[in-house]
């Protein structure tokens, strides 16, 4: 298995091994928007990216 080198995430190594969870990159989400709406559960989330590059998930 060869080692990740996701930027923020664990490296995997032999005693460890990487993470078996879907990961996206937030550029990927986004597509170069501000905001997008997610929708989960009957419910509407909106995902925000900040000025201060951050992101905010709000219901």
């Amino acid at each position: 298995m060869t080692p990740t080198n996701t930027p923020g995430l664990p490296r995997a190594t032999a005693s460890r091994p990487a993470s078996t969870q879907a990961q996206f990159d937030s550029r990927e989400l986004m597509r170069g928007a501000r905001e997008v709406l997610i929708h989960h559960g009957g419910q509407v989330y909106r995902l925000q990216h900040t000025r201060n590059d951050k992101l905010i998930l709000v219901k």
